[in-house]
């Protein structure tokens, strides 16, 4: 049921937590999707929606939705700056070799994204329609798989997948963006889904401006037995 999902709610936001595999929103017919829920829920209230940020499909993790226009308007001005703060928990292929030493760092890089492909790729800052993207890590656990905790400063298409596979630190069980290595090691794993969960929410309460914080632990199958 939804209602399980939700970690907050009051008149002005509702906090939920996303399954991976669910789309936070989507126009295709018979497809689940967030947005959908969240409107069968408050049918009775006839309260709207209003999305503030997403998580691609593959990606479990802590959404915040407004349930005014107002609220979103503040909401997706914090989450454009640096009030929202979005942490993730990774599950990665470390093939640096001799950069593997470096346990923390901050990757900054231009993305490009290909609507056709549904893809973004790494290219120089000449290149016209590329944005910057920049995200901190900081690995927690040295055992393969590794744990990686990341800090995402910008919101761009794909954007972890796509940078930590350009660092050397791909993500188990993305198929998309990981070289023939990591795609072996989350076959040995038993790792199919996507290895990332927003677990970590703050941000500023649109009406009473007090901060907010919301975490909870990731609950896909790619973390069963990894992360307790």
């Amino acid at each position: 049921m939804f209602e399980n999902r939700i970690l907050y709610e009051d008149n002005y936001i509702l906090v939920c937590h996303k399954p991976a595999g669910i789309a936070t929103q989507t126009a295709r017919i018979g497809q689940a999707d967030m947005v959908s829920e969240m409107e069968n829920y408050l049918a009775r209230s006839r309260a709207r929606i209003y999305v503030v940020h997403r998580l691609d499909q593959p990606v479990e993790g802590i959404l915040v939705f407004a349930k005014q226009q107002a609220a979103a308007a503040a909401l997706s001005a914090q989450a454009a700056g640096d009030e929202m703060e979005k942490e993730y928990l990774a599950l990665v292929c470390d093939l640096r070799g001799e950069d593997a030493a470096d346990g923390s760092g901050i990757l900054t890089d231009c993305l490009l994204k290909d609507g056709k492909t549904n893809t973004s790729r790494v290219v120089p800052s000449e290149v016209k329609g590329a944005k910057e993207a920049r995200l901190s890590y900081e690995i927690l656990r040295e055992e393969l798989p590794k744990i990686v905790k990341i800090r995402l400063y910008t919101g761009r298409h794909h954007q972890i997948r796509v940078q930590m596979a350009n660092a050397g630190m791909p993500l188990l069980g993305d198929r998309k963006y990981a070289p023939k290595e990591a795609i072996a090691m989350s076959e040995s794993l038993g790792i199919r889904d996507v290895a990332l969960c927003a677990y970590r929410l703050s941000f500023i309460h649109p009406q009473t401006k007090e901060r907010m914080q919301f975490e909870r632990k990731p609950e896909g199958a790619a973390f069963r037995g990894i992360i307790s």
